[in-house]
C-alpha cells in the first residue's frame, strides 16, 4: 500500500515536470537516482552486484525499462483518464503471465479482487472510450463531446501494462535466486544508459529551454527517490506474495492518486468516483485476505528476511 502511494506522488510530479521538459528528463531521473540508491544500498549489504541469474536479471531490467518509457509517453499523448484506464489492466496481464510462465494458480478470491478493482478504475477515472462524457472542449473539437483518442497513445498505454505484468512476472521468478536490492539495482543499470541515449537526443533536437531550472530539478529528484521506494517496497512485496495478489493490491495507487489531485490540483470527485473508490478499496482487501498460498509455492524465507531488511533500512532515509 505504501508503494502504491510512493508511485501516485511520483506521477504528480512527472505531471509537473512534463509541462516544462521532455518526457526523457524524467525517466533518465527514474533511472540515474535508482541507480546510484540501489548501488549504494547493494554495496552496505555486503552483496555482489552481479546477481546469481544475469541474465533474467538484465531481461527484466530491458522489461521495466520499456514498460517506462511507454507509460510515461502514453500520458503526453492520451488525456490522463484515458492513459491511467488502460495501463490499470497490468494486473490481467500478470495473471495470465504468471499461470504461463509461473505455473500460479489465480484463486478465486484473487479473480474477484482483480474483477472489482478494475470496474472501480472505471467508475473513478471515467475514460472516454466507454462512453462517459467530458466537460470543456474535447479533442475532436465538439464543446463537451469525447475526446478522440490517438491511437499511438492507446497501442503506448496497453504495451506499457503488458510490459509491466512482465516486469512483475519476472521480479517473481527471481525470488529464490537474487536478493531484493540486487533486482531493484539490475533495473537501474539497464535503464540509465538506455534513458541517457534518448535525453541526449532530445536535448540536440529541441529547444534551448529543455534544460531544468532549480524547481525541475527538485520535482526530478523527488520522482527519482519516490519511485525507487515504491520499487524497493514492491519487490519485496513480490518476493513473498503471487504477482496476481500484489497486482491487485497495486490499484489503491488510484485511490492515492485523486486524493493528490484534490489536494494539489482542485480536482474533486463526484458520487460516480466516490463509487469507483469504494470498490477498488474493497478489492485491494479482498486481495490481501486471500490465503497467501493459493497462487504458488512458499518464499524463501532468507530471500523474505532479506527484503523485509532493505525496506527497514532504506525507507526512511528515502522519506
Amino acid at each position: 500500500m505504501v508503494a502504491s502511494l510512493l508511485f501516485a506522488l511520483m506521477g504528480a510530479m512527472v505531471k509537473a515536470v512534463e509541462a516544462t521538459l521532455p518526457v526523457s528528463w524524467a525517466v533518465f531521473a527514474r533511472s540515474a537516482i535508482g541507480l546510484a540508491l540501489s548501488l549504494w544500498l547493494v554495496r552496505r549489504a555486503g552483496l555482489s552486484w552481479r546477481g546469481n541469474r544475469p541474465a533474467l536479471l538484465a531481461v527484466r531490467g530491458a522489461i521495466g525499462f520499456s514498460a517506462l518509457v511507454c507509460t510515461f509517453h502514453s500520458l503526453s499523448l492520451l488525456p490522463l483518464a484515458d492513459a491511467v484506464v488502460i495501463q490499470q489492466t497490468h494486473p490481467i496481464w500478470t495473471a495470465i503471465l504468471a499461470r504461463i510462465f509461473l505455473k500460479e494458480r489465480a484463486g478465486g478470491r484473487v479473480i474477484a479482487a482483480t474483477a472489482m478493482a478494475l470496474a472501480g478504475v472505471v467508475l473513478v477515472v471515467k475514460p472516454a472510450f466507454l462512453g462517459f462524457e467530458h466537460a470543456g472542449t474535447g479533442q475532436a473539437g465538439g464543446p463537451t463531446g469525447i475526446a478522440a483518442l490517438d491511437p499511438l497513445g492507446v497501442g503506448l498505454a496497453l504495451l506499457g501494462a503488458v510490459l509491466s505484468a512482465g516486469a512483475y512476472v519476472s521480479v517473481r521468478a527471481l525470488r529464490r535466486t537474487d536478493d531484493a536490492r540486487v533486482v531493484v539495482f539490475w533495473f537501474a543499470f539497464v535503464a540509465t544508459p538506455l534513458s541517457a541515449v534518448a535525453l541526449g537526443v532530445d536535448l540536440a533536437t529541441s529547444a534551448p529551454h529543455a534544460w531544468p531550472g532549480l524547481a525541475e530539478l527538485g520535482l526530478l529528484l523527488g520522482i527519482g527517490v519516490a519511485v525507487q521506494g515504491a520499487q524497493l517496497l514492491m519487490t519485496r512485496a513480490l518476493h513473498r506474495e503471487p504477482a496476481g495478489r500484489v497486482a491487485a493490491v497495486g490499484y489503491l495507487q488510484v485511490v492515492y492518486a485523486f486524493a493528490l489531485g484534490t489536494v494539489f490540483f482542485g480536482e474533486s470527485l463526484g458520487w460516480i468516483s466516490l463509487a469507483g473508490t469504494a470498490l477498488i478499496i474493497g478489492g485491494a482487501l479482498l486481495a490481501i485476505r486471500s490465503r497467501p498460498g493459493e497462487a504458488g509455492p512458499p518464499t524463501d524465507p532468507s530471500v523474505a528476511r532479506a527484503s523485509v531488511q532493505t525496506t527497514l533500512d532504506s525507507a526512511p532515509r528515502l522519506g
